[in-house]
């Protein structure tokens, strides 16, 4: 049986953003399992233009989506910036949105924000909206995750990592018997 594949996004720019942190521990927890590619590239695309969404497309957006494709499942993880989502991570989601390469893909979003409720909803909503498959546990909102992650990457706080394994849990089950 292939090894499925997980492709991991953060929505931070940052070399060592929390988020970035979350998807490193996940990728490390369950890396028997499945292979993970965490995509830290969101910076390089360029804005959307729908005028651009055609052949030959941009280099940067054509490995994005072809990273995409391979995947059997995509798992986010972002801050929330003013109330909402970080400007590149939505400018990705854009790049997609002439696509179908997001309907029916099992997908898993965390936001880890001082609040990040706002995030949340507009990750939530815009990833419905693209037809992405979300699990029973696919969601999950760590606030402070300051106060629950350590500089170097170990989650500390045993309810958030209790939550974190569960979202991986489920979606390594939603993928177990699929052909993404």
């Amino acid at each position: 049986m292939e090894r499925k594949k997980i492709l991991a996004i953060s929505g931070s720019t940052r070399s060592e953003s929390v988020n970035l942190h979350i998807l490193n521990a996940i990728s490390d927890m369950y890396s028997e399992e499945a292979d993970w590619t965490i995509y830290q590239a969101i910076d390089t695309l360029p804005h959307f233009n729908p005028d651009l969404d055609r052949a030959p497309l941009p280099e940067t957006v054509s490995t994005f989506r072809n990273l995409i494709a391979a995947s059997d499942a995509v798992l986010i993880c972002t801050p929330e910036y003013v109330f909402s989502l970080p400007g590149s991570l939505k400018n990705a989601i854009e790049w997609l949105v002439s696509t179908t390469l997001f309907t029916d893909k099992p997908a898993a979003l965390i936001t880890a924000s001082s609040s990040g409720v706002k995030a949340m909803e507009a990750l939530n909503l815009i990833m419905q909206t693209v037809g992405v498959s979300l699990g029973n546990t696919g969601t999950l909102l760590i606030q402070a995750p300051k106060t629950k992650i350590t500089r170097e990457g170990i989650i500390t706080d045993p309810i958030t990592l209790s939550q974190i394994r569960a979202l991986a849990e489920d979606l390594l089950k939603r993928i177990s018997g699929s052909n993404q």
